[in-house]
């Protein structure tokens, strides 16, 4: 048995209505965004209390689902994020102000 990302949700664990925006968890994995897979079963739900056990794997599944939409793994501060030049945010500070 293993755990792989769930197929319906692909990994996000819901959906959102197209409608009204209303958000929903997905019915396949419970709003995990992983199931588990077996031969003779095919996919199931994780119970919650196989959690604990699997928190290593989901950890590992989950980074490599977030590199795989973009994410490096490194938070960076608001002043240093390219979409917030110009702004209150993206002033650093913490650097001398060029005015004082």
């Amino acid at each position: 048995m293993t755990v792989v990302r769930c197929a319906s949700c692909e990994g996000y664990g819901w959906f959102e209505d197209g409608i009204g925006g209303e958000v929903e968890d997905c019915d396949w994995c419970r709003g995990l965004g992983y199931v588990y897979r077996e031969a003779s079963r095919g996919d199931r739900p994780i119970p919650a209390a196989d959690f604990s056990k699997l928190s290593g794997e989901l950890e590992r599944l989950e980074a490599e689902r977030m590199q795989e939409l973009g994410y490096q793994g490194k938070a960076r501060k608001p002043w240093q994020q390219a979409i917030r030049k110009n702004t209150s945010l993206g002033k650093d500070p913490y650097a001398s102000d060029p005015e004082d």
